[in-house]
């Protein structure tokens, strides 16, 4: 009896300065898709979120046909999160010698890749 290994790529990306939201709106996009299929639509989205999570699916296919030996071809992306991360706060100097906080939110994106079972 052959077993079905449960063999997943996955890549994390840590501390991408940018909303939470902005990011999950393209992530909802490409969940569940195939590989080939995500990389098309997230060259032709207009938004700026797309660009790391574009570098953050290649990545994760190259850790798939490297490590494990999968084919690109067969692919398509499992799970796709994104957690919010730490505030990162700066001083912006303000009239009268006073000081302002900004507070720049951070976000934590997980891909997980699979490959699809052959019938």
């Amino acid at each position: 009896m052959i077993k079905n290994e449960n063999r997943e790529a996955k890549v994390l990306a840590q501390n991408i300065c940018m909303s939470v939201f902005k990011a999950r709106r393209v992530i909802d996009q490409i969940r569940g898709r195939s590989y080939e299929e995500a990389l098309m639509i997230l060259e032709l989205m207009p938004y700026r979120a797309s660009y790391p999570i574009l570098n953050l699916v290649y990545s994760a296919a190259a850790n798939a046909s490297h490590n494990m030996g999968l084919n690109e071809v067969d692919l398509f992306i499992s799970k796709a999160e994104v957690n919010r991360g730490t505030l990162v706060k700066k001083l912006k100097p303000r009239a009268r010698g006073r000081s302002y906080l900004i507070k720049k939110t951070t976000c934590h994106i997980k891909i997980f890749l699979k490959e699809k079972y052959k019938i």
